[in-house]
């Protein structure tokens, strides 16, 4: 499947929802997992602002990749994203579109608590 390479380098990455582990199956409730490490997998939405355009983008990274804390509106940083375009049938419909998938998504979020300067 082909992979392109997505700069986030210009853009601003905001958390717009928390991370959420990512079904693979609704019916059952199955958690998907990386094919290749086994890793859990979570989704995490973000507000993706470059061009002077804002979209929401639902990105799968491994559990292993999220670090920080990453609530609404935390500034964050995209490692290794890629987009994945996709298209399935399912009952006699086609669909398609393009998944999102990083290597790591890091809270930008400045950690030091009553640490200012005198």
């Amino acid at each position: 499947m082909r992979q392109i390479p997505v700069d986030t380098s210009a853009a601003t990455v905001m958390v717009a929802k928390t991370p959420q582990p990512k079904v693979r199956d609704r019916r059952t409730g199955e958690i998907a997992t990386d094919a290749e490490t086994g890793a859990k997998l979570m989704t995490v939405d973000v507000m993706f602002a470059a061009n002077d355009e804002v979209e929401i983008l639902s990105v799968t990274v491994p559990e292993t990749g999220i670090s920080g804390d990453l609530t609404m509106g935390t500034p964050a940083a995209l490692t290794g994203l890629v987009a994945r375009p996709w298209e399935n049938e399912f009952n006699g419909q086609k669909r398609h579109g393009i998944a999102f998938r990083a290597v790591a998504v890091t809270s930008l979020a400045t950690t030091s608590t009553g640490s200012k300067a005198a």
